[in-house]
């Protein structure tokens, strides 16, 4: 590690040793209103190198000036553009062998203003790209959601069981916030989204298929939500405070600050939350000639904190650096509780199990992000440097009091008592280095290197309660410790002709990894390279019509814990149950869109898995216990059609609808035997906003979808709807929002699970069904100033942290 950070610090050295050695002048000038002769503060000045156009932008200052510095000898001309004002041009000039001082700039008001402005103002709700989906989340009514029920708003995303995130139909989904990995999967990426208000998201972008600069995980794709922040000079923010009642009630609130000025650009968020909530699973499952049906109810109190603060320093057109703090708390206390009636083949109760689980949970994470950015010149080349560090942890007391019962209710001996603590920690340190080398305007190369390294361990005691007192039980006492290297290259080429943009890439990524498990005696041994292409075409048949093909392989890893031999038990009668012999699954990604005028006509993806991991049960027909454990199925593929934009249906209407269709495959052996589930499937969401007179607003959101088969899992059919009303006031800077989720408390899941000896009806239920009244209200100065966005070095292994 030492050497590569002397490398890096010689090459910039380097760098900017050479470039100093090159003769450079000053351009500078000033921008005033062209009928009162008074300086434009913040204007946008573009200074723009000919014959290439090759640009620097920058704002002028409170008297109105500019100044680009490292301007190389050449033609040039400067362009100015301020809202209100129409833009304007200097003269074509030349940089020769002296500083430039350019006559002043005069705009001119524009006129119709107001029209104008909201002509700019309004953009889709949907934007289709050549490589990625836009989701314009400041467009759509949020108010009262969180993180997770947008993204299950966004076309072609659901939820399975767990409320984990499928795309397209695939699973594996990669989340990044701001362009950096989350690091999160499965409870703890859950519990995040959760804690996140829907109304501090500003977009979502949805990528299926990545280029090579991308880590090669998530053979789901990923989704990046990029959160609000307010590019403006002077100081700026939003206020948010909102409650909510379900079953029981939830209260957040939330402040983002932005804070930009002359070189700098800085930010700071905070949203918190006290959140009382539920959830139900249901299981009914025949064992031989008896049925168990099992109730577990968890409610949770939950406090939630999720903070963030950055700054950009521009120390000068060339060299920027940056530096990010974010972290994110969750404790809470969850009263547990499960009954288990059991009854014979003629409907005679036979007996039954009843648990009381309190618990006491917290997770958390902190990250630190240190980056820097180096223009080499002004024909597009640059170099980046992100240094990542992440740590996670999380620790649980649970105690279980097991009471059994005969037919008559009548309880058998004496409780069972137990008890257990765990910890987990998870840190993990990333490097990573990218560089972009235009050849010409047509073609352009981008290669980089990363490297990651993660520690991850995890502590579980467990201990039964006896005559003598509280007693170890070494048969659930385990010490898990994992540690993982990834070593990555890639290269890519883009290269442009007159209708087809084409990206071709590769990524090659080397894995190091080994653990131990102190209470099985299990190793962990992983050494392995493997080579990811990927290519991407946009091909442009006329001025309105676009085709996208693109074709990416990708990896999923098993998650950190999904590795942990252990069995986990939430009740007598279930249990979770890690696996060490979980190899990662490779993924063969196509898809096609057409679009025409940016409005998306249809999209067809088509995926395969070999190794996908999924959760199979394990059913003791003897004990009546179910564990469930991760295991690698043998192909699992899945084809995905849809069509839908966002539409003006009449000036005051817009609907913003989705059809797709699926056909999901999965054939492997389970537990010794054949499996084969093939099914067609279909789904259908419709957003409809009317806007009314006097800023109000009234949505209606609805969704259906039909049974289809996900892993070992038969899902049955789910809907729902939505309504909600907004009110905007105040000079468009507040805003009041009314919202009902699920109303008729349809929204939850089905499945049946029917292999082996396993046949089990499974229902999950959630806290969907809630109103919820959220303020808004922004203020500060809001005037642009262009800021840069970036994407950090924290990979993948974000996206294992989590079951």
């Amino acid at each position: 590690m030492n050497t590569f950070f002397k490398s890096i610090l010689a090459l910039s050295m380097f760098f900017a040793f050479n470039q100093a050695k090159a003769q450079t002048f000053k351009v500078s000038g000033t921008v005033l209103d062209q009928s009162k002769k008074q300086a434009l503060d913040y204007a946008s000045v573009t200074l723009i190198h000919l014959p290439d156009s090759v640009a620097l932008l920058q704002a002028t200052n409170q008297q109105g000036l500019y100044e680009f510095k490292s301007v190389k000898p050449g033609s040039y001309v400067v362009k100015a553009l301020m809202m209100g004002f129409d833009k304007a041009s200097s003269a074509v000039f030349e940089v020769k062998d002296a500083d430039v001082k350019l006559p002043n700039i005069l705009l001119a008001h524009r006129t119709q203003d107001l029209k104008e402005v909201n002509i700019v103002s309004k953009m889709p709700v949907i934007d289709q790209k050549a490589d990625r989906t836009i989701v314009n989340v400041e467009k759509m009514n949020t108010a009262g959601d969180n993180a997770l029920e947008v993204l299950s708003r966004a076309p072609g995303i659901k939820l399975d069981k767990d409320e984990n995130l499928i795309l397209k139909g695939k699973q594996n989904v990669t989340v990044m916030i701001d362009g950096k990995l989350s690091y999160m999967s499965g409870s703890e990426l859950n519990t995040y989204l959760k804690s996140l208000p829907g109304e501090v998201i500003s977009k979502i972008e949805l990528i299926s298929n990545p280029p090579a600069s991308f880590d090669a995980a998530g053979t789901g794709g990923f989704i990046n939500i990029k959160l609000k922040r307010n590019r403006m000079q002077g100081m700026n923010g939003s206020l948010s405070l909102g409650g909510g009642y379900g079953k029981y009630e939830k209260i957040n609130g939330g402040l983002n600050l932005n804070y930009n000025i002359g070189k700098v650009s800085s930010y700071a968020r905070f949203n918190a939350g006290r959140y009382n909530s539920f959830n139900r699973l249901t299981l009914n499952r025949t064992i031989g000639n008896e049925q168990y049906n099992q109730v577990n109810y968890w409610h949770p109190i939950t406090d939630n904190r999720n903070y963030a603060a950055g700054a950009d320093y521009f120390i000068n057109d060339k060299h920027t650096v940056g530096v990010m703090f974010k972290g994110f708390s969750s404790p809470d206390e969850t009263d547990v509780t499960s009954n288990s009636p059991n009854y014979n083949a003629q409907g005679v109760k036979l007996g039954s199990v009843a648990m009381h689980s309190p618990q006491k949970n917290k997770t958390g994470n902190y990250a630190l992000n240190f980056n820097y950015r180096f223009k080499i010149d002004t024909a597009g080349k640059e170099l980046g440097f992100d240094a990542d560090y992440v740590h996670y942890n999380s620790n649980q007391t649970q105690s279980f009091v097991n009471s059994y019962y005969n037919a008559a209710d009548q309880l058998i001996g004496a409780p069972i008592n137990l008890r257990n603590a765990s910890d987990g920690d998870i840190s993990i340190y990333a490097l990573k280095v990218d560089y972009v080398h235009p050849f010409n305007k047509n073609l352009k190369m981008e290669a980089g290197w990363k490297s990651s390294w993660v520690d991850a361990s995890s502590n579980v005691r467990f201990d039964s309660l006896k005559t003598a007192g509280w007693i170890n039980d070494p048969r659930r006492t385990n010490l898990f410790q994992y540690k993982e290297n990834i070593n990555a290259a890639y290269v890519s080429l883009n290269q442009s002709f007159s209708k087809i943009d084409l990206k071709v890439g590769f990524r090659v990524e080397q894995t190091l990894g080994d653990g131990v498990s102190t209470g099985t005696n299990v190793l962990i041994d992983r050494k392995y390279w493997k080579l990811f292409p990927n290519v991407a075409a946009s091909i442009k048949t006329t001025e309105n019509n676009q085709l996208v093909l693109s074709y990416r392989k990708s990896i999923n890893r098993p998650s950190y814990n999904s590795l942990n031999p252990f069995t986990f038990y939430s009740d007598p009668y279930t249990a979770l149950q890690g696996n060490p012999l979980l190899q990662p699954s490779y993924s063969n990604n196509f898809e096609f869109n057409y679009s025409f005028k940016n409005m998306r006509l249809l999209t067809v993806s088509y995926a395969t898995t070999k190794g996908a991991v999924s959760e199979v049960i394990y059913q003791n027909s003897t004990t009546k216990e179910s564990i469930t454990r991760g295991e690698n199925l043998n192909n699992q593929s899945s084809w995905y059609f849809a069509t839908g934009s966002p539409f003006d249906v009449v000036k005051w209407w817009n609907n913003n609808t989705e059809i797709s269709a699926s056909f999901d495959k999965t054939t492997s052996q389970v537990q010794g035997m054949g499996f084969d589930a093939a099914k067609w499937s279909w789904a259908v969401s419709s957003d409809n906003n009317f806007s009314l007179p006097k800023d109000y607003v009234i949505g209606i959101y609805a969704y259906y979808q039909s049974p289809s088969v996900s892993g070992l899992f038969r899902n049955l059919e789910a809907y729902a709807v939505n309504v909600g009303v907004k009110k905007t006031f105040w000079r468009k800077n507040a805003t009041l929002s009314l919202k009902l989720n699920d109303v008729f408390a349809t929204g939850k899941f089905r499945a049946l699970l029917q292999y082996n000896n396993v046949n089990t009806y499974w229902q999950n239920e959630w806290e969907n069904r809630k109103i919820s009244l959220n303020f808004s209200y922004k203020f500060g100065n809001m005037k642009i100033k262009t800021a840069r966005s970036r994407r950090t070095g924290t990979g993948e292994e974000e996206g294992r942290v989590g079951n």
